[in-house]
């Protein structure tokens, strides 16, 4: 149904974005669909109002009456002409924590409208009401809400939503601002403060719109081209008309029905009904007036009806403690003069807190100098793990991704993410989704370095060195939250990147992280890809600790480690059986193949200039992990040669060259054994040959001359000793 009813929609924002077929959330009179950018691919929600909701819900009433049905019509145009000033607040209102206006509102084919906006996932009004049939279900208060939905593409995927006492906190800190901003700026009220005129964007903050009854203050000095409202109109509640596109009486406050004034503090009573409404089971007003003035003036008229402290705000669940005692008492006070500003309720005692103080930093972060960001960056470590996983994926992460163009702040920010990352249920997604893309828009987006010491090499980026050494001490967590196929892709170049810069220490931590990155790879990219970036910096580096680390790195792409040196008593290679009868395991398969380690690793073994004994040792290690897989004539012609032009090193001392002579004397006691296993074999099979074909093929070739013979007359064979 809603599909067809799109298509018969002909507008700017169907023609040039991509629409989901089924609404993600139903707000008021608007359907809420999945957008995306057909050029750019921003995602958007695309609000849809359909002209005949309006006209069906009236049913037969007036249908036979001329008046009332032209009265019906006049009152369908004020709805429509109220959502379009609802749409068209949104565009001159700009303010972070009101809802932002992507696409201006536009009239569809058949009377309806449409408008875009930034991506929302549901109202808050959709999430109580998830939360009340999920409690009805199960009995008990769960702390998510998690239902399927459908993207813009087609696919289905579940949403997860949580409502505990921090998203709370953070929500109304948010409306509050919003409402300051109305109030103090604009001079505005806002007049319809319900759960269906805040919405839930993606990053789990909190956006007020629904501004149909939007209105300047009867007070309020500040020019303004919003019309002003008339109480008396709105208040006369149409019964032919659905309750969403009318003024909600269960959160209005009575300065508006009982005493027709246009004043801000309104907006604050309705907010202290709304803070009720959030704790409340069902999730609703305390006031239930039924769109009735009369039931509404009835309940103020009775102090028992009114919510107050003595009756716990009428709520059947208890209400902080921080709320009942210092904000509801000056928010829902039938005096206006008597309520607390939009100002002062974010300066209460309710969000005094640390994950709140936190909250509020990340989002004032744009306006922060760099070292108050960095100083905050510092801390926010030790507050991480106290946050709910929900507040840390949606906004804590995503604020942080943000930062990430700061280059001195990456390194800071890179530790929190990953610190993040590491915390989440979700972490594979998250990382995949929203990390992986920033790590390589910093990271790769920049020509590719030069190598050290080589001309026109680029400047260096000292910020964003921090940050990939930041990068590499994390590399555990980006592999356990990577596919295969995306570390290739995405992060094996920042190694490579890594592997190749300018500044030694980074160059280290990527060598040192290879036992942890081989495992991800397959055959082809190691020796194709990442092995001829080692061996290019090893070749090239006039560094002796590169070159150590270098050597060392070696070491673990032929398959061993580069934490010991194993000794000639148990290397398998003596002809000894290692202590309890096991051959030691190496530590890791050979990610070489044995042609790479003889043609290519020995080579640049041989080459090595220095007679540095951390070197020579290094190289020792190498050479020791070469043998166990390299051919015995490889062995006896190009390795025992190097070692012992390595072992005769001048700065070498005895307990040094002990090690290389305990590495040639069991690789000659291994060439020994093997060749003359060869020479045996060899040996074994011409015997055989002989005894096969007998003397007289030995005689074929003629007689031997007397002078070989003793006993050429039929003499023993014994004579031939």
């Amino acid at each position: 149904m809603f599909s067809s009813a799109l298509k018969s929609f002909s507008s700017n924002i169907s023609s040039n974005y991509t629409i989901s077929q089924q609404p993600s959330a139903v707000s008021g009179p608007w359907k809420i669909f999945d957008g995306k950018n057909k050029k750019t691919s921003k995602e958007v929600s695309i609000f849809v109002f359909d002209r005949k909701v309006l006209e069906s819900n009236s049913g037969s009433l007036g249908r036979s009456d001329r008046a009332s049905a032209s009265s019906l019509k006049r009152s369908v145009e004020e709805v429509v002409e109220r959502l379009k000033k609802e749409a068209s607040s949104l565009a001159r209102l700009r303010h972070p924590n009101i809802l932002e206006l992507a696409e201006p509102v536009e009239d569809t084919r058949y009377g309806g409208l449409q408008v875009a906006t930034e991506p929302v996932t549901i109202s808050l009004a959709g999430l109580l009401q998830e939360k009340d049939e999920e409690e009805r279900a199960t009995g008990v208060g769960g702390r998510s809400s998690r239902f399927v939905k459908e993207d813009s593409e087609g696919n289905r995927k579940r949403r997860d939503l949580e409502i505990d006492e921090l998203e709370i906190q953070k929500g109304l800190l948010q409306i509050s601002k919003a409402l300051e901003f109305l109030h103090e700026n604009a001079g505005l009220v806002h007049g319809n403060l319900t759960p269906d005129a805040i919405y839930i964007n993606a990053k789990s903050d909190w956006k007020v719109s629904g501004l149909s009854f939007l209105s300047p203050a009867d007070n309020s000095d500040k020019p303004t081209s919003v019309s002003p409202i008339s109480l008396s109109e709105v208040l006369n509640l149409d019964p032919r008309l659905p309750r969403s596109v009318q003024l909600n009486l269960d959160y209005a406050s009575p300065d508006f029905v009982l005493d027709t004034n246009l004043n801000v503090s309104a907006d604050m009573f309705s907010l202290g009904l709304l803070i009720v409404a959030l704790y409340n089971s069902p999730h609703e007003s305390p006031l239930h007036a039924n769109s009735s003035v009369t039931t509404y003036r009835r309940l103020f008229s009775s102090s028992g009806s009114i919510p107050s402290s003595s009756n716990n705000y009428i709520s059947s669940r208890p209400i902080p403690r921080d709320l009942t005692t210092s904000v509801l008492p000056r928010l829902i006070a039938r005096r206006p003069a008597q309520r607390m500003t939009a100002r002062e309720f974010q300066q209460s005692s309710y969000f005094d807190n640390i994950l709140v103080s936190t909250i509020r930093f990340l989002d004032a972060l744009p306006a922060k100098t760099p070292t108050e960001k960095a100083a905050f960056m510092r801390g926010l470590t030790k507050v991480i793990p106290s946050f709910p996983k929900s507040v840390l994926e949606k906004k804590v992460l995503l604020v942080l991704l943000e930062e990430m163009k700061d280059k001195q702040l990456l390194s800071l920010v890179l530790l929190n993410a990953f610190k993040i990352i590491e915390l989440l249920p979700s972490a594979k997604r998250s990382f995949t989704d929203k990390m992986l893309p920033r790590l390589r828009e910093i990271f790769l987006s920049g020509a590719k370095p030069s190598a050290p010491g080589t001309a026109g090499a680029p400047e260096r980026d000292t910020g964003k060195e921090a940050g990939l050494t930041v990068l590499l001490q994390n590399i555990t967590i980006i592999i356990s939250n990577c596919s295969g196929k995306d570390f290739k892709d995405e992060i094996l170049p920042i190694i490579h990147l890594a592997i190749e810069s300018p500044t030694h220490s980074i160059v280290d931590a990527a060598l040192r992280s290879l036992p942890v990155i081989l495992p991800v790879l397959d055959f082809s990219t190691i020796k194709n890809e990442l092995f001829p970036v080692v061996a290019a910096v090893f070749s090239k580096t006039s560094s002796l600790g590169i070159k150590v680390r270098g050597l060392e790195a070696f070491v673990v792409l032929c398959g061993g480690t580069a934490d010991s040196i194993t000794s000639s008593a148990d290397d398998g290679l003596s002809g000894f059986a290692p202590q309890n009868g096991k051959k030691k395991d190496k530590s890791s398969i050979s990610a070489l193949d044995k042609y790479t380690m003889q043609e290519k690793i020995i080579p640049l073994i041989r080459g090595i200039k220095t007679k540095e004994p951390a070197v020579m040792l290094a190289a020792l290690k190498v050479l020791q992990q070469v043998s166990s897989e390299a051919d015995t004539e490889f062995i006896a012609k190009d390795i025992l040669p190097i070692l012992w032009n390595m072992s005769l090193g001048p700065l070498l001392d005895l307990r040094q060259f002990q090690a290389f002579m305990d590495l040639i004397k069991s690789l000659s006691t291994k060439v020994e054994h093997e060749h003359t296993k060869k020479l045996q074999e060899l040996s074994g099979s011409n015997t055989g040959m002989k005894n096969a074909a007998g003397n007289d093929d030995f005689m074929s070739f003629g007689d031997l001359p007397a002078a070989f013979s003793s006993n050429a007359n039929g003499g023993e064979d014994d004579d031939f000793e």
